[in-house]
């Protein structure tokens, strides 16, 4: 049988190159995803979403619930926090969302996305793999409402920025992403180094160890059983097991999503903890900006990503966090949308 020749060596089918869209700046937001919306399989999927999805019990709390917080962090993976973010500090990410995502989609006529079809990250998007140029991702550093709970988390005051970035998915993402994890031990692919901890015994990995790396991720609108609400799997965090493939997923994970939770809330997870995205069949982009924090005794390898100028409008403590990535004084950082939106990772595209 002649191989697919739109397949790669890992079987996972090659990407075509993108294609410009000149018509992103213009009209709403929300018009830039959707084809087929009125289809009778979308209808039948959203109304099964709309009847079933959404963790049962899901308990959210408030920023002063510290102690809460910490406990059903360390139990689950995750934990929701609502009205984090002021009126107007939403007011002024959705707006920055809003210009930073139609920037994006210049770059991709046919909605080909980097995460999968019509869902895209944030950082893998930027040519600085963060976002920390941007003023609105900037203030997520050292908000009030959550820095006392990063702290508590870790113990300590003395954990640092990793980056920011978080992903967004447009009308018309109709497909599950695989469940997976943020990091892993270390590892060398394609001439880069990710991950830190290694054990030359081989009798630990990074799930044997207390949380090293933490990521905020702000709700810039409702999560809803039907626009896309990320799926998290409780007490995953330090599980051995193999993360089961999309296809051999049961029903329950796939419906295990943080839904409802308002607009200006926080998701603080573990990022070892399994989760993937699911699908919007809504009517809405839905945009998930984030930071995120290493432990103090935990480091990866840093690409230099704010600007001396943000950094300079920090507060004291986001300084403090912030030292491994900001320019140097007079140095100018290259900022942007790399040209390929840094792909899809394989593991991430479906296979012929």
């Amino acid at each position: 049988m002649a191989k697919n020749p739109t397949a790669n060596i890992s079987g996972f089918p090659t990407e075509p190159p993108l294609i410009a869209d000149g018509n992103t700046q213009n009209g709403s937001l929300d018009d830039l995803g959707w084809a087929d919306a009125d289809s009778e399989a979308f209808a039948e999927q959203r109304a099964y979403l709309a009847n079933h999805n959404g963790i049962r019990g899901l308990e959210r709390l408030q920023p002063e619930d510290v102690e809460d917080a910490v406990r059903l962090f360390y139990r689950d993976g995750f934990v929701v926090i609502e009205n984090v973010l002021t009126p107007k500090q939403l007011d002024q990410l959705n707006t920055a969302s809003e210009r930073v995502i139609r920037d994006v989609l210049a770059k991709d006529k046919n909605r080909q996305g980097n995460r999968g079809s019509h869902r895209y990250s944030f950082g893998s998007a930027s040519i600085t793999g963060q976002l920390l140029h941007e003023p609105a991702w900037a203030m997520l550093v050292d908000l009030p409402t959550v820095t006392p709970i990063i702290t508590a988390i870790f113990g300590s005051r003395n954990y640092i920025l990793r980056g920011a970035g978080g992903d967004f998915c447009l009308p018309g993402a109709s497909s599950y992403q695989p469940l997976h994890s943020d990091m892993n031990d270390r590892l060398e692919y394609q001439g880069q180094t990710f991950g830190s901890f290694h054990d030359p015994r081989g009798k630990l990995n990074y799930r044997d160890l207390p949380c090293p790396y933490v990521c905020c991720n702000f709700l810039t609108c409702d999560f809803t059983a039907i626009n896309g609400p990320i799926r998290q799997i409780p007490g995953t965090q330090h599980s051995q097991q193999k993360i089961p493939k999309l296809a051999q997923e049961p029903e329950w994970m796939k419906l295990s999503t943080v839904c409802p939770a308002p607009a200006g809330s926080v998701l603080i997870r573990d990022t070892r903890a399994w989760h993937g995205g699911t699908p919007n069949l809504s009517d809405h982009v839905r945009a998930m900006p984030n930071a995120e924090f290493h432990a103090p005794w935990y480091r990866e390898p840093m690409r230099t990503s704010m600007p001396r100028e943000i950094y300079n409008t920090l507060s004291e403590h986001g300084q403090y966090i912030a030292r491994y990535l900001v320019a140097g004084a007079g140095e100018e950082l290259r900022t942007g949308f790399r040209e390929d939106l840094g792909t899809t990772p394989p593991g991430f595209r479906k296979k012929p």
